[in-house]
C-alpha cells in the first residue's frame, strides 16, 4: 500500500505492479496486493513476476554464480495465470491483472510466447524487463545469435500490449522495428543511475517513434516512489547525450509521455491518460500557491522542472477522491506508516540483496564479458 499511497501522493492516478510473488503463497500474494490497492483506492495493472529459468541463467557463460533451485515450469505458470486472471481481472473495480514474465534472459520461449498467447486471448497488459544491463546485452547474443528485440519479435512477444522496462542496452538498429510493433519502452532513469546500468537512448526511441513511459521501478532500485522526481530527472537527463537542445524533451513532451504514454503503456489508452469526453475521470489538481510554484511564470515547466514536492492538491480516481488537501482519504496513512516503522531490517535486506543482483554483477563476471 506505500507504493500506492506514494503513487497518488505524487500525482499518479495508476500503477504497474510487476509483482514478486512469495513461492508457495502465489494466489495469496495477489489477493493481498488486490486487497490493499482497492483499499487505496488507485487503478492498478498486477503483473505477476514469472520466470522458469533458475536466477544463473541470466549470466552469460563464464560467470561465478551459485546454483539456485529451478523455478515452476513454463505449463505451471501459464495455468496459475489463468486461473488468477479468471479470479482477480476486474476493470469495472480499477484492478487489471497482466502478463510478467521477467524477462528473456531468465524466461524459456515455452514462457514467453505462452504469456503472449494469454495477453492476446484475453486483451491484457504484457510487462517484461528488456535490456537492463549491457549483460543482457551480450546474453541475447550468445544464447540467439540476434538481439534480444529481434529475438521477442519473432517470436511475436511483440505488440501494442507490450511494455518493456528500461531498454538501456537497445541496439539502435532495433528502434524502428520495435516501434513498428506499438509496443512501449518504460524509462526508468532514477533506478537506471542508482544502479549504474546507464542511460537509456530516449531520444532516440522517441525520434524513431516509438511510445516511451515514465516508470519508478521497484523501491529496491529507486529508494523512492516518486513519480514526479522521475517526470524532472527523465526530462533532463538526456541533455547529456545530445548537445542539440532542440532535440530535448520539453515539459510539455514529457507530460505527454507520463500521461498519454503511460496510460498506453498499461493498455489502458482508451480508458485514461488524457482529459478528454469518454474517458474515465482520473484527475490531479495541483497547489500553485506552493512556494516551488511561485512565481507562476509557466506552471507546466515549474511542475516539470522545479522543486515538485508536496504540490498534489487532490486527485480523482474514476470520478472518485482520493487525495484532498495534500492527503489520502481512504485510509489512515499514520497506521501505515507505523507498520513501516516495524519493518525496516526486512525492507534493507531486500534492497540490499537487489543491489548486490544488479549493480555488482561486474565483479562476478570476467573482464571480457563486461567490457573493462
Amino acid at each position: 500500500m506505500s507504493t500506492a499511497v506514494d503513487t497518488l501522493l505524487s500525482g499518479g492516478t495508476c500503477l504497474m505492479d510487476h509483482a514478486y510473488l512469495i513461492p508457495g503463497q502465489e494466489r495469496e500474494t495477489v489477493e493481498a496486493l488486490v486487497r490493499g490497492y482497492r483499499k487505496v483506492g488507485i487503478r492498478a495493472v498486477i503483473a505477476p513476476l514469472i520466470q522458469d529459468l533458475p536466477f544463473a541463467s541470466g549470466f552469460p557463460k563464464g560467470c561465478l554464480l551459485p546454483q539456485s533451485a529451478s523455478p515452476r515450469s513454463a505449463a505451471e505458470w501459464l495455468a496459475l495465470m489463468e486461473a488468477l486472471i479468471d479470479e482477480f481481472h476486474a476493470p469495472a473495480d480499477g484492478i487489471y491483472i497482466g502478463l510478467g514474465p521477467t524477462g528473456f534472459h531468465r524466461c524459456l520461449d515455452e514462457l514467453l510466447t505462452g504469456c503472449a498467447e494469454l495477453s492476446d486471448r484475453h486483451q491484457l497488459c504484457y510487462h517484461t524487463h528488456l535490456l537492463e544491463t549491457r549483460t543482457q546485452q551480450r546474453l541475447a547474443q550468445e544464447r540467439y545469435g540476434i538481439s534480444a528485440v529481434q529475438h521477442l519479435y519473432h517470436l511475436g512477444c511483440l505488440g501494442p500490449r507490450t511494455s518493456l522496462a528500461h531498454g538501456v542496452w537497445i541496439d539502435e538498429a532495433d528502434l524502428s522495428l520495435l516501434a513498428s510493433t506499438g509496443a512501449t519502452l518504460v524509462h526508468n532513469p532514477v533506478s537506471n543511475l542508482r544502479l549504474g546500468s546507464g542511460l537509456a537512448p530516449i531520444l532516440k526511441c522517441l525520434q524513431a517513434g516509438l511510445n516511451v513511459a515514465f516508470g519508478c521501478d521497484g523501491a529496491a532500485s529507486n529508494d523512492a516512489q516518486n513519480l514526479l522526481e522521475v517526470i524532472k530527472l527523465g526530462t533532463i537527463l538526456h541533455t547529456v547525450s545530445d548537445s542539440d537542445y532542440e532535440n530535448w524533451l520539453t515539459p510539455k513532451r514529457a507530460l505527454h509521455l507520463a500521461t498519454v504514454g503511460g496510460a498506453k503503456g498499461v493498455n489502458l489508452g482508451d480508458r485514461t491518460g488524457s482529459l478528454t469526453p469518454g474517458m474515465d475521470a482520473d484527475l490531479v489538481l495541483y497547489n500553485l500557491n506552493h512556494p516551488s510554484m511561485l512565481p507562476r511564470t509557466n506552471p507546466l515547466r515549474l511542475l516539470v522542472l522545479g522543486r515538485p514536492t508536496q504540490v498534489v492538491e487532490a486527485v480523482w480516481v474514476q470520478g472518485q477522491v482520493r487525495v484532498a488537501g495534500g492527503q489520502v482519504q481512504t485510509m489512515d496513512t499514520s497506521t501505515l506508516y507505523q507498520a513501516l516503522q516495524q519493518q525496516p531490517l526486512s525492507l534493507e535486506i531486500g534492497r540490499s540483496q537487489h543491489h548486490w543482483v544488479e549493480a555488482h554483477y561486474r565483479s562476478i563476471m570476467p573482464k571480457a564479458l563486461t567490457g573493462d
